[in-house]
């Protein structure tokens, strides 16, 4: 079978599973890693989109519309991701939750984009998504979450005034998504007199970093801030830690996961990462987290920024009484909707205002905002 017949076949079957002829339904695609090292982080995408929708429907939908979720894997994988975005586009549909990994939304945001395809992602962090659609006049390409140029800005100052008198490394998985983040608080640290004694890369989907861990222990490293994902970070925690050797680690948003705790085991205790505030603690999400209950689904890390953007789609479709996605996202750009996590608003690039941000730390398999 030729690879052009298995595409067509793929996008016979998407267009069969989205029912999009029916009138009353709007299809929301959610779009990210659902098999792969990052699984986890798909997994809440999806709890969180399709929860969102059952509350929307349960409502009474959208201008008498219901929503569906068509669950789409990309493994955080770019090549996957446009071919996703690409059957996507085929089947009609004309907006997505999604994609998680930046490395996967970038690429994919083309395709979205020519195709008038409204993007909106609740966990790409990289400036370069909404940086690029700007500069091409792109207006469906948003995103709910913030930005690594605003989590390193929070995060530089504190790293100074808590440890910078301490031997600081600075490592990065060469992703999108990592080597962004470690870039913005290296630039950050350096603004602000605080130098660095290790700089450098490492190979993301090893099993073995014995190596970086002597590297880190020949440089007297006391305190290394690691762009990255969780099952790296976790080798690394762990690894080190079977030679008896410590030093603090801190890192972004990725590790909002329990399986960082599974992998790093005893040695993840006192990691520390930003994330926004915790929405469970909101009265906006009480109706949510019954949900979430219901299902036996903890609505950790990037959970309820999905069941947000299904929302903020909904919202925006109902406040533009349009369908269509240039409509709807001009309308997200001009007004605030309601979301689990409150009142949500968008600026002209198409990035969600004012976001903000905790530092948290993990403790016995799991994490809580660390005391002030």
């Amino acid at each position: 079978m030729n690879a052009k017949l298995l595409c067509s076949l793929s996008i016979l079957s998407l267009l069969a599973a989205t029912g999009i002829a029916r009138a009353q339904d709007i299809t929301i695609a959610v779009a990210g890693p659902m098999t792969g090292s990052v699984a986890t982080i798909g997994e809440q995408l999806r709890h969180g989109a399709e929860l969102a929708a059952e509350a929307i429907n349960k409502n009474g939908g959208v201008n008498g519309k219901l929503i569906k979720i068509l669950v789409q894997d990309d493994a955080c994988d770019p090549k996957q991701a446009v071919a996703i975005a690409n059957r996507i586009v085929a089947a009609g549909i004309k907006f997505v939750d999604g994609h998680a990994c930046s490395g996967s939304s970038i690429p994919a945001a083309d395709v979205y984009a020519e195709n008038s395809v409204l993007m909106m992602s609740p966990a790409s962090s990289n400036p370069k998504l909404t940086e690029d659609a700007a500069k091409n006049g792109w207006t469906t390409i948003m995103r709910l979450y913030g930005r690594d140029d605003a989590q390193g800005k929070f995060i530089g100052p504190w790293i100074k005034e808590n440890y910078g008198s301490k031997k600081i490394a600075i490592l990065h998985d060469k992703s999108p998504y990592g080597k962004g983040l470690a870039d913005v608080v290296k630039d950050s640290l350096n603004k602000a007199g605080v130098k660095e004694v290790l700089y450098e890369g490492i190979n993301a989907g090893e099993k073995d970093y014995s190596a970086v861990v002597n590297r880190l222990k020949a440089a007297g490293v006391e305190f290394l801030y690691f762009g990255g994902y969780h099952t790296e970070a976790g080798l690394i925690k762990r690894q080190a830690a079977d030679q008896n050797y410590q030093f603090q680690l801190m890192m972004g948003d990725s590790i909002a996961t329990p399986e960082f705790g599974s992998i790093a085991g005893p040695a993840a205790d006192g990691t520390l990462f930003t994330f926004p505030p915790d929405g469970r603690e909101s009265d906006t999400a009480k109706g949510a987290l019954e949900q979430f209950e219901r299902i036996g689904f903890v609505p950790e890390g990037f959970t309820l920024f999905s069941y947000a953007v299904v929302q903020a789609i909904a919202g925006g479709i109902a406040k533009a009484n349009s369908m269509d996605p240039v409509a709807v996202a001009k309308t997200l750009r001009n007004t605030s909707v309601d979301t689990v996590l409150g009142p949500v608003s968008f600026d002209e690039k198409g990035d969600v205002k004012n976001p903000k941000y905790n530092i948290n730390i993990w403790k016995g398999g799991t994490y809580s905002k660390l005391p002030q």
